[in-house]
C-alpha cells in the first residue's frame, strides 16, 4: 500500500473530500453564515444614519423597522447556518468514525499486540472530533471573518479613506502578535492530543484490570502513574493558558489603543465639521468587525494544525492492511484432516517461536499439545485461528490451504474454549448468541437445550431473570465454573467442526471441574479437537500427544508411547500422575 505524503494540506483535504460531505447542506450553511455577516455590515450604516439625523421627529418608523428587521433576519439566518454546519460536521465525523471502526475491527491481532486499545479509542473519538470542530465551527468563522474584514474595509474606504488607513494600523500589529503565538499554540495542541491519547490508554487499561490491580495491592503504583499523566496534561493545559493569557490582553491593548486613536482623530474631525458623529460611531463599529475576526484567526490556525495532526493519525489507521482472508472460499470443513506442515513462526525477527513444526490430525481425533511453558503451544492455536500467518510452511484442511478459505467461513466452524472464558458485558442470552448472524432467530428452546448439554441450565434457572440475567463486564457476576459452562454452551450452539480447548478446567475447583469436564466430553464427541494440556491427567486418553519444547516437536504418540520413549514427558507423568 502506498503511503501518502503527510506534509501540507493535501492529505487533510483528501480525507475530508473522501468523507462524503453533504455538499448541499455545507454550502447552504456557509452561504447563510456569509449572509449573516453581510447583514451585520449593514448595521453600522443604519446606525450612522440614525445618529446623524437624530431627533425625536426624525425617528421614522421605516428606519427603526429596518434596523429591527436586519437584527431579526440576522438571528434567524444565523440559527439556520449553525444547525446546517453542525449537521455537516456531525455527518463527517460519523463517516470517519464508521470507516475507522470498520477498519479497526478488521485489523490483524498483531496490530493490537503492539497498540494500546485506549490510544485506538482516542483516535476514533478525539481525533475525529478535532476534524469536526474545524469544519463545523472554525472554518465557517474563518470565512465569515474574512468577509467581515474585507467588507468592512471596503465600506470604510468609501466612507473616509484617511480614517480607514489609520484604523488599519491595528491589522499588522495584530498579525505580529498572533502569528508567532499561533505557531506556538499549534505545537502545544498537538502535544496535548498525543498526551491525551496516552493517558486514555493508561486509565482504560487500569480500569479494565481493576481486580488484578487491587489483588496485587498496586493502587499506589497506578495512582502515581495516573497522577503523572494528569500532571502532564496539566502542563500542556497551563502552556495553552499562558498563550491565551498573552493573546487576550495583547489584543485588548491593540484594540483600545486603536479605539482611542480613532476617537481622538475622529473627534477632531467632528469638531472641524469634516466628519459627522454618525460616521465616527460607524467607524468604531466597523473597527470591531475587523479586529474581532483577526483575534479568532489564531484559534483557527491552531485548530488547523491540530486537524492536520489528527488527519495524519486517522490516515495511518485507514491505510493499515486489513486482516488477510476477508475474501475466500466458503467451504465445509467437516470430516477433513488438518495438516500443519513444516511451520515456522516469529513474533519478532530473530526470535523464532516455532521451528519446522508438523502435526497431522484426522477427523474426530483428539490432539493434545503438551510441554513446558513458553514452548509454542498457544502460538499454534493462534496460527490455527489465523490470528497470525506462518513465517514458512502451511496449514491445510484436506488438501486446501486454510489461507484460501474466508475468515468468516473458517472461524465460523471453529469452537474455542479457554481458561479465561471471555464474555461480553450483556445478558446470558447475548453471550450465548454472540457472533451468530441468525441470533434473532434462535429460540429459547434451543438456548435451554445447549445450556442443558453444557450443564448450565440449573444455575441459569436459579437466576430471577434466567437467560436475560446481566453478567457484568467480562462476566464478573458469574463464577469461573459458570462462565466456562456458558462458553461451552456457546460452542454447542455454534456446532463447530473443529474444537480448540486451552486447558478449560485448569482454574476451576474440583466440583466445578468435574461438571465442566463432563460438558467438554459431550462437546468433543465426533469433533476434531485440539487441547493445550498443562495437566497430563486431562489428556491421557488423547489419540495423539504432541510434545513441544522451545518451538520444536520432540515427541509424538499416545500417553503410553511417550511415557516409554520421551524422558521429559515421562518425568512430567511421574510428577503429575504418581
Amino acid at each position: 500500500m502506498v503511503r501518502h505524503d503527510r506534509k501540507g494540506m493535501k492529505p487533510f483535504i483528501s480525507l475530508i473530500l473522501s468523507a462524503k460531505i453533504p455538499k448541499a447542506a455545507f454550502f447552504a450553511g456557509l452561504s447563510a453564515s456569509v449572509l449573516t455577516t453581510v447583514a451585520g455590515l449593514i448595521v453600522p450604516l443604519l446606525t450612522k444614519n440614525l445618529v446623524d439625523g437624530f431627533s425625536m421627529d426624525s425617528l421614522s418608523a421605516p428606519l427603526i423597522a429596518g434596523i429591527g428587521a436586519v437584527f431579526l433576519i440576522q438571528a434567524i439566518i444565523s440559527g439556520f447556518s449553525l444547525y446546517l454546519l453542525s449537521f455537516v460536521g456531525q455527518k463527517i465525523v460519523a463517516g470517519l468514525r464508521e470507516r475507522m471502526w470498520k477498519k479497526m475491527i478488521k485489523l490483524p491481532v498483531s496490530y493490537f499486540d503492539k497498540q494500546s486499545s485506549g490510544e485506538s479509542v482516542s483516535r476514533i473519538i478525539n481525533d475525529t472530533s478535532v476534524v469536526r470542530d474545524l469544519i463545523s465551527n472554525h472554518f465557517p468563522q474563518f470565512i465569515t471573518g474574512m468577509v467581515s474584514i474585507f467588507g468592512a474595509i471596503l465600506i470604510l474606504l468609501i466612507m473616509d479613506w484617511r480614517m480607514t488607513l489609520l484604523m488599519l494600523i491595528s491589522v499588522p500589529i495584530s498579525l505580529v502578535i498572533m502569528l508567532p503565538l499561533g505557531r506556538r499554540m499549534a505545537k502545544i495542541s498537538r502535544g496535548l492530543q498525543n498526551e491525551t491519547a496516552t493517558f486514555t490508554g493508561q486509565i482504560q487499561q487500569t480500569l479494565s484490570e481493576i481486580r488484578l490491580m487491587k489483588a496485587s495491592t498496586a493502587e499506589q503504583k497506578e495512582e502515581a502513574k495516573g497522577l503523572t499523566g494528569i500532571e502532564n496534561l496539566l502542563g500542556y493545559g497551563l502552556k495553552e493558558a499562558r498563550i491565551f493569557a498573552l493573546i487576550g490582553p495583547s489584543m485588548y491593548l491593540v484594540v483600545m489603543v486603536v479605539i482611542v486613536m480613532i476617537i481622538a482623530y475622529g473627534g477632531i474631525r467632528v469638531a472641524e465639521g469634516s466628519m459627522s458623529t454618525g460616521s465616527l460611531i460607524a467607524f468604531l463599529l466597523y473597527l470591531f468587525q475587523i479586529i474581532m475576526p483577526i483575534t479568532s484567526f489564531a484559534t483557527f490556525f491552531t485548530q488547523l494544525q491540530k486537524a492536520k495532526g489528527a488527519t495524519e493519525r486517522i490516515i495511518d489507521i485507514l491505510e493499515l492492511y486489513s486482516e488477510d482472508g476477508q475474501d475466500g472460499l466458503d467451504m465445509d470443513i467437516r470430516n477433513l484432516p488438518i495438516s500443519i506442515k513444516n511451520v515456522s513462526f516469529s513474533y519478532h525477527s530473530g526470535e523464532r517461536v516455532l521451528d519446522n513444526v508438523s502435526i497431522e490430525a484426522q477427523p474426530g481425533q483428539m490432539i493434545a499439545l503438551a510441554g513446558p511453558s513458553g514452548g509454542g503451544k498457544t502460538t499454534i492455536f493462534g496460527l490455527l485461528e489465523r490470528f497470525y500467518q506462518p513465517g514458512s510452511g502451511e496449514i491445510l484442511i484436506g488438501r486446501t490451504p486454510i489461507s484460501q478459505i474466508s475468515l468468516n467461513s473458517w472461524r465460523g466452524q471453529i469452537g474455542y474454549v479457554s481458561q479465561e472464558s471471555a464474555m461480553m458485558a450483556g445478558t446470558i442470552r447475548e453471550n450465548l448468541c454472540y457472533g451468530l448472524e441468525s441470533s434473532s432467530h434462535i429460540s429459547d428452546q434451543q438456548l435451554w437445550k445447549v445450556a442443558e448439554m453444557a450443564y448450565a441450565d440449573q444455575f441459569i434457572h436459579s437466576f430471577p431473570k434466567g437467560l436475560d440475567t446481566e453478567v457484568g463486564e467480562r462476566g464478573v457476576r458469574l463464577s469461573g465454573g459458570q462462565r466456562q459452562r456458558i462458553a461451552i454452551a456457546r460452542a454447542f450452539l455454534r456446532d463447530p467442526k473443529i474444537l480448540m480447548m486451552d486447558e478449560a478446567t485448569a482454574s476451576l475447583d474440583s466440583q466445578s471441574e468435574s461438571v465442566v469436564q463432563q460438558a467438554l466430553s459431550r462437546l468433543m464427541e465426533g469433533r476434531t479437537t485440539f487441547v493445550i494440556a498443562h495437566r497430563l491427567a486431562t489428556i491421557v486418553n488423547a489419540d495423539k500427544i504432541i510434545f513441544i519444547e522451545q518451538g520444536s516437536v520432540t515427541g509424538t504418540g499416545t500417553h503410553d508411547e511417550l511415557a516409554k520413549s520421551h524422558p521429559l514427558y515421562r518425568e512430567f507423568a511421574q510428577q503429575q500422575l504418581a
